[in-house]
């Protein structure tokens, strides 16, 4: 296996940049998640490390040898395409074996079936050996594609979305598969998707890019609990992140923010826990963008006095063990998590209460992470003010 490092990479289409001047280092043996927005240049990535595509600018790295000019047989990579790219003249067996078929790769015959064999029966689909791609169905063809990936013992393993058409069991039981498969293997894998559960139950670390650029690397705690910026925050949990602005009125030991101030309504006074207010005090500012997970909300069909906030039921959605609401205050949304008997009328009143013990405060004209409360407890970085 091998380490891949890519320094400052940028990759057009004419005028379009699908890469911006992106660097990154994939240790040995990492799992290594890229996730974002579909056109955030996820793909494009991939295949520049594959050698299907070339960058315009910067260099690829695999071990210690720059690959920039070496073509894609001889990079000794096995990638999962989200289109599966199957050979629709081949059998599901042939299509598996081809890769070890190969000149440069090749194999017996005996250690060819007993390979296809193993990963056919993982994928569930040892019953298919002899059907052509075009008599399986689409989540089948992926598990095709899936498993002609698996038989190799490559340098670093690229997949492409690759459980995007599998039905939620099976797509469940893949997760841990993979996982499983990366530690067995002792393999580099570096894995596209924009489903941002897949990404945090798989990867070791995650590059989160957007138009190009990454935007944040780390750990799934670090993009849950400390995200760089409002647009990270948002991409990870469900329901989405609660964001609301909010105006300091009182810097005393424990700073309070006004939010929710509207027409007919006084809003709500938010107490900061103290340490994440020595990070506010620090950062000069008097105005933050508020940020509370939908776990963090509670909520009352009554009044339950100070500190609650009245809105009203905008939605109500069961969704088998739990309920996502939708309170709207004034013009804003707020998404909270609700039991599963939970049972509203649209437009009914409620009251919501929201807990800054895990608040995350962020610049609310950059939108660049500030604070958290409980910051020591989720990060090894030193508060704002410890840092002077």
């Amino acid at each position: 296996m091998a380490q891949i490092e890519l320094v400052n990479i940028t990759k057009k289409y004419g005028k379009k940049v699908a890469l911006d001047n992106v660097s990154l280092k994939v240790k040995d043996n990492e799992f290594f998640v890229l996730f974002g927005p579909a056109g955030a240049g996820k793909t494009t990535l991939l295949k520049t490390i594959a050698g299907v595509e070339f960058p315009q600018e910067g260099l690829v790295k695999i071990g210690d040898k720059i690959v920039n000019q070496v073509e894609p047989m001889y990079r000794n990579v096995s990638m999962v395409f989200e289109n599966y790219a199957l050979y629709p003249h081949l059998t599901v067996y042939d299509n598996i074996a081809s890769p070890m078929r190969s000149k440069l790769y090749k194999k017996d015959e005996d250690y060819i079936r007993k390979e296809v064999e193993r990963v056919t029966k993982m994928m569930k689909i040892d019953h298919l050996w002899e059907r052509r791609p075009s008599q399986l169905s689409n989540g089948q063809r992926q598990r095709v594609a899936i498993g002609r990936c698996l038989v190799r013992n490559p340098n670093v393993f690229l997949m492409d979305e690759p459980l995007a058409h599998l039905d939620a069991k099976l797509r469940h039981f893949m997760r841990g598969e993979l996982k499983e498969m990366q530690s067995s293997f002792n393999s580099t894998t570096i894995y596209v998707t924009h489903d941002y559960m897949e990404a945090m139950s798989l990867a070791d670390r995650i590059a989160v890019l957007n138009e190009g650029k990454i935007v944040q690397i780390g750990t799934s705690q670090e993009m849950y609990y400390t995200p760089c910026n409002e647009f990270v925050a948002k991409l990870f949990g469900e329901p989405e992140i609660n964001i609301f602005r909010a105006e300091m009125v009182s810097d005393g030991e424990k700073a309070v923010l006004h939010a929710f101030e509207c027409d007919g309504g006084a809003g709500v006074d938010l107490i900061v826990e103290e340490d994440a207010t020595a990070d506010l005090k620090v950062s000069g500012k008097k105005c933050f963008d508020v940020g509370i997970r939908g776990l963090d909300v509670k909520f009352s069909f009554k009044n339950q006095g100070e500190g609650w906030l009245k809105g009203t039921v905008y939605a109500n959605e069961p969704i088998g063990n739990k309920v996502i609401m939708t309170v709207a205050v004034g013009e804003e949304h707020i998404r909270l998590i609700a039991p599963n008997d939970t049972r509203a009328t649209l437009d009914q009143d409620v009251y919501v209460w929201f807990n800054m013990k895990n608040a995350i405060f962020f610049d609310c004209e950059t939108e660049e992470f500030v604070t958290r409360s409980n910051m020591q407890r989720y990060t090894t970085k030193e508060p704002l003010a410890a840092r002077g």
